[in-house]
């Protein structure tokens, strides 16, 4: 493993964990609804799974066959399909693992 490979994990990592921890820290008592702060905590779900996605993705679809692509393809589209269909990161997450899931065991 290089080190570049685990200075990018370890700044992966260190982003997710702040985007989930800091704002359970912070007294949010008196931000104002709907304002920049609030709108800013609330796309930390959807930027905290864009950066899982990119982290995890990059070096299977830079390396696969297009063959093996079908069930990540399947996944992407499932959770995109999902959460704009929604809004729920949850939903989102759990269509695209099951999309991932089937198409896997079709392969």
């Amino acid at each position: 493993m290089n080190g570049e490979l685990v200075a990018l994990a370890l700044t992966v990592g260190a982003a997710n964990w702040a985007f989930r921890y800091l704002p359970t820290r912070l007294d949010l008592s008196d931000t104002p609804q709907g304002g920049p702060f609030a709108r800013f905590l609330a796309a930390t779900g959807p930027a905290a799974i864009a950066t899982l996605a990119v982290a995890s993705l990059q070096p299977m679809v830079a390396s696969a066959e297009l063959a093996e692509l079908a069930p990540v393809a399947a996944g992407v589209l499932g959770v995109t399909a999902a959460y704009f269909a929604s809004r729920s990161v949850a939903l989102a997450t759990l269509a695209g693992a099951g999309l991932y899931g089937v198409v896997f065991a079709l392969v």
